[in-house]
């Protein structure tokens, strides 16, 4: 078994660094997270023009149909640079909802504008439970004439205030169901949270809002299947947004310690210092490993449940841990705007709670294993 990248994922990795190096350096970060929108509009169309969007989408419908491990390599660099923008609520989450769901015709009509750039998408799955499970979703979805009427609040919707069309999770009397709603539908109210990551977390509340059966994603009841199988994908590519950060954090503090003298000494020399950073690096390596093996496990169609669930809750503990110590080693200063750690820590903070904290992930590994 070969376990090095092809040349054509390294040059793929290199020049996703490179651009976001370029492009949208931390400062810029910082800029964007304080405008309202969330995200560069101008970045967007340049990453559709580079493709990184149809990477992982069928060939007929303009994509590359690569492996899950080639989105993973652009998650991870974007993670390194704590980049902001709509890809994982838009390609992610609700590419694949699309991609695995959807007929031909919607399809055809949505990955191709999100290949091009001209379309994000945001997922509206988590109610007031909060619960990761989609088969705890009660929104009610009642027959309406040829379609549905949706009614009922949605929380933590990632992207929903730049979002065009927002897929939909409610229940009918078949079950689970998902539903493509435009954005701005009459009866739709989206509201942007404050959040400790500072990105577009929004509730969405529908009112009285009428859907075609053509807008349905898949079949009556069938969502709580869709959903169970995007997530195990969108967990994975989560995950490497996160081995990213934590990469990054690790060589920062690393460089800050360095640089930091006290008592006439860097305090890269104090042995507790040194202990962190040791303890920073022994997680990141961990998790970056079993990361990759499952990541080849999904592309194999090998079943990795438990793994999926296992590497997450693990992979909370240990951006959480390498935020936190970062933030240590550089003081007090750590946690101010000035300094780039914080933008590790903020996202360790909010990352461990996107596609289920470390309590849900172990509960799922114990089911598995019959505990």
């Amino acid at each position: 078994m070969d376990f090095d990248f092809t040349s054509d994922q390294e040059m793929l990795r290199k020049s996703v660094a490179e651009f976001l190096k370029k492009e949208c350096p931390y400062e810029r970060v910082k800029e964007i997270e304080d405008t309202e929108e969330g995200y560069d509009p101008k970045l967007w169309k340049k990453m559709a023009r580079l493709e990184w969007m149809g990477i992982y989408f069928p060939e007929e419908y303009g994509g590359f149909e690569d492996p899950l491990m080639n989105l993973c390599l652009i998650m991870e660099e974007m993670g390194k640079m704590a980049y902001v923008s709509p890809y994982f609520s838009t390609v992610v989450q609700c590419g694949i909802l699309v991609m695995e769901g959807g007929n031909k015709k919607q399809k055809k009509d949505i990955l191709s504008k999100i290949i091009k750039g001209k379309l994000i998408m945001a997922l509206a799955r988590y109610e007031e439970d909060a619960s990761h499970d989609p088969s705890f979703i009660q929104m009610p979805a009642t027959v309406s004439g040829d379609g549905y009427t949706l009614n009922g609040t949605k929380l933590f919707v990632g992207d929903a205030n730049i979002a065009d069309k927002i897929i939909v999770a409610a229940r009918t009397d078949k079950g689970v169901t998902l539903f493509l709603v435009d954005a701005k539908a009459e009866g739709i109210t989206i509201k942007k949270r404050k959040s400790i990551a500072k990105d577009n977390t929004c509730d969405v509340i529908l009112n009285n809002v009428t859907v075609s059966k053509d807008d349905m994603l898949g079949k009556p009841g069938q969502g709580e299947a869709l959903l169970n199988s995007m997530t195990q994908k969108a967990t994975v590519a989560k995950v490497a947004e996160m081995i990213g950060g934590c990469e990054a954090a690790i060589l920062m503090t690393a460089e800050y310690a360095k640089g930091r003298v006290q008592y006439k000494t860097p305090i890269a020399a104090f042995q507790a210092i040194q202990h962190f950073m040791s303890d920073m690096k022994l997680g990141y390596d961990s998790c970056l490993n079993f990361y990759y093996k499952v990541a080849w496990m999904v592309d194999e169609g090998v079943e990795c449940s438990k793994d999926i669930s296992a590497l997450k809750g693990r992979m909370n503990e240990v951006y959480n841990f390498i935020g936190d110590r970062g933030v240590q080693i550089h003081g007090g200063i750590g946690t101010t705007r000035e300094f780039n750690i914080a933008l590790f820590f903020r996202r360790a903070k909010a990352f461990e709670f996107m596609m289920g904290d470390s309590d849900y992930h172990y509960e799922k590994v114990a089911e598995a294993l019959g505990m």
